[in-house]
C-alpha cells in the first residue's frame, strides 16, 4: 500500500440546525496534558510554515469543510447534523515520518509539499508527546551510534523510515491518566532485505539503545515495543513485506468502541484514537440490537466486533482485502467476552467482486472505504437490492443448490482465508435484505458523489449524519451517515389532511 507523507477561517455563522462543538472530547479528560487556554483554537505550532501536515492554523474547531457539510446535509433533508470537534492538539497516536539527513543531523518528519525535502518536527502540535519524545530519542541513538539516514538518490543508507503507535491500554493506572501516559510501538524501516543482510549489528545496536533509554528499566517508560520492517524497493512505498519484532510486548492492544482491539505494525490503525473511539460510540446507536451485521472495507475487523458485543448481534461478517488484517482480527476476537453469543467472521476477498453474495442475509451495511469512495460494483450492488431481493426469493432453490456445491474459485478462496466462530444459540438461516446502510468516510468530495448515487434512485434516503473532527489542522472532516430503506415520507399531505375546510 502506499502511503504518502504529506498531507493532505470558516465564518461564524455555521448553516445548521445543530452544531455540537467542543474543544474537549466528549471523552473523560486528561488535566496533565497542558492544553492552550480555552477561548483559543489555534494551532500554534512553530513548524507550520514548513511542514505539510497542517494546512491550517486558526479556528482548527472549524474544519474548512464544516459549512458545506452542513448545507449538504440540510438539503439532504437532515434537520440535526452534528459535529464533534474532539481533542484539537496532541490528538495523532499513529505517524509515519521520514528519516533523512545525516548521522550528526538526522532529521525525522514528513515531506516538504509537493516535494521529497523532509521538513524536521520535533515539537509536531498534532503528535501524542510521547511520539514527539520517543522521536528524540531516536535521534539521539542516529548520533551516538553512526546510524545512517536514508539517501533517496543514492538509494544509499540504513534507517528509511520511522511508524510511531501509542497504545493507551493499561489498566495498572488510572484510567485518567492513560492517555497522557502512552507507550510507542516503533516501527523502524531499514534498507536491506533482511535480518541476514550486511548492517543488522547496527540494526539491534539501535534497538538496544532505545530500550535501554526508554524500556521498563528505564527512568521513563515510554516504549512499548520496537519492530523492523526491511524495504529495499525505490518507489514511494513505505513498507516492504518482511518484519520482525525486537524488544517488548509483541501484542498490541488498545481499548476503543467498548472492546480489546490488537493492532499488528502492519494493519491499518486510525490517527486520531479517541475520536475514533467516539465516532464508534455514536454509530452502536444505529445497529439493532440482535441485527445482521456485514462489514465490508472491514480492514482489522474493529466495527464489526465492536457492534457484535455492544450490540448483541446474531451475525456478523467482516470483509477485507488486505491479509495482513486477519491475524489483528483473531486477536482482538480472542479477548472477547464470553457472555458474545454471536457468529461472527472474517473473509479475506474483495467486496468489488459480486458485492451481492455480502449483502444477502444482513439487516445492516457498514461501509468504511478509503479515500475515494466506494467501488462502483458496489454503488451499483446498493441501488438495485429491490431487484436482487425478486430475483433470490424467484431463485431460492437453486441458490441452496448452490451453497452446497460452491463452484465459484473467488468465495472458494474467501472462505479458504476466513476465520469463523459459530453463535451459541442456532439461529435460522436469514433471508434478509439491508434496511440500514452506515457509511463512515474520511473523503468528502467522494461521499458527496457517492450519496448522490445512493439517493438518485430512491432506494436508499438519507436519516442522519454526523461528523468528527480526525485530523485538526486539515481541510479533512470525519462523516458518519446513516441510510434507510425506501424513499422518504412527505408529511405535506398529512398536515393538509389536519386543515378545516373553511365553510
Amino acid at each position: 500500500m502506499s502511503v504518502s507523507l504529506t498531507s493532505f477561517a470558516l465564518p461564524t455563522t455555521i448553516v445548521a440546525s445543530r452544531l455540537s462543538v467542543s474543544a474537549a472530547p466528549s471523552t473523560a479528560p486528561f488535566p496533565r496534558l497542558p492544553l492552550p487556554g480555552p477561548s483559543s483554537s489555534s494551532l500554534q505550532c512553530q513548524h507550520f510554515q514548513s511542514c505539510s501536515g497542517c494546512s491550517h492554523e486558526w479556528d482548527l474547531d472549524r474544519p474548512p469543510a464544516l459549512e458545506e457539510a452542513a448545507k449538504f446535509f440540510k438539503d439532504a433533508g437532515v434537520s440535526d447534523f452534528t459535529f464533534d470537534s474532539c481533542r484539537l492538539w496532541k490528538w495523532r497516536c499513529r505517524a509515519k515520518l521520514a528519516v533523512r539527513g545525516t548521522s550528526d543531523g538526522p532529521m525525522i518528519g514528513l515531506y516538504k509539499e509537493g516535494t521529497h525535502e523532509v521538513v524536521d518536527i520535533p515539537l509536531c502540535r498534532a503528535h501524542h508527546p510521547s511520539i514527539n519524545a520517543v522521536v528524540n530519542l531516536l535521534k539521539q541513538g542516529i548520533v551516538e551510534l553512526h546510524i545512517q539516514p536514508y539517501d533517496e538518490d543514492h538509494r544509499t543508507g540504513e534507517l528509511r523510515y520511522i511508524q510511531m503507535a501509542v497504545t493507551t491500554y493499561d489498566t495498572s493506572i488510572p484510567a485518567a491518566e492513560r492517555y497522557q501516559r502512552g507507550k510507542v510501538q516503533v516501527a523502524l524501516v531499514w534498507n536491506s532485505r533482511s535480518e541476514h543482510s550486511p548492517g543488522f549489528e547496527k540494526l539491534n545496536a539501535l534497538s538496544d539503545f532505545l530500550w535501554k533509554k526508554g524500556g521498563p528499566r528505564s527512568g521513563v517508560h515510554i516504549i512499548h515495543s520496537i519492530w523492523v520492517n526491511f524495504q529495499t524497493s525505490s518507489n514511494n512505498i513505505i513498507f516492504g513485506s518482511r518484519w520482525r519484532h525486537l524488544q517488548g510486548e509483541r501484542d498490541f492492544w488498545e481499548r476503543i468502541g467498548g472492546i480489546d482491539v490488537s493492532l499488528a505494525p502492519s494493519s491499518f490503525g486510525q490517527a486520531n484514537t479517541l475520536a475514533f473511539d467516539s465516532l464508534l460510540r455514536k454509530l452502536q446507536k444505529y445497529v439493532p440490537f440482535g441485527s445482521s451485521v456485514v462489514d465490508l472495507y472491514a480492514g482489522a475487523g474493529i466495527i464489526g466486533l465492536s457492534v457484535a458485543v455492544t450490540r448483541k448481534c446474531r451475525a456478523v461478517k467482516c470483509i477485507e482485502i488486505n491479509k495482513e488484517s486477519k491475524m489483528s482480527f483473531e486477536q482482538s476476537l480472542s479477548r472477547l467476552p464470553k457472555t458474545v453469543d454471536s457468529s461472527i467472521s472474517w473473509h479475506h476477498a474483495d467486496v468489488s467482486i459480486e458485492p451481492l453474495h455480502w449483502l444477502e442475509g444482513s439487516d445492516v451495511i457498514v461501509v468504511d472505504p478509503p479515500r475515494k469512495g466506494l467501488d462502483q460494483s458496489v454503488i451499483f450492488a446498493l441501488q438495485n437490492l429491490v431487484s436482487s431481493e425478486c430475483k433470490a426469493a424467484n431463485a431460492s432453490a437453486s441458490s441452496t443448490l448452490k451453497a452446497k456445491d460452491e463452484k465459484r474459485p473467488w468465495v472458494l478462496r474467501a472462505r479458504e482465508a476466513s476465520v469463523h466462530i459459530e453463535s451459541k444459540t442456532s439461529w435460522e438461516e436469514s433471508q434478509s435484505w439491508p434496511q440500514t446502510l452506515i457509511y463512515i468516510s474520511c473523503g468528502w468530495e467522494s461521499f458527496k458523489e457517492d450519496c448522490g448515487y445512493l439517493l438518485s434512485k430512491k432506494v436508499w434516503r438519507l436519516e442522519k449524519a454526523h461528523a468528527f473532527n480526525f485530523f485538526p489542522g486539515t481541510q479533512s472532516i470525519e462523516v458518519l451517515a446513516v441510510f434507510k430503506r425506501g424513499p422518504r415520507s412527505s408529511n405535506k399531505k398529512k398536515k393538509s389532511a389536519k386543515k378545516k375546510t373553511p365553510k
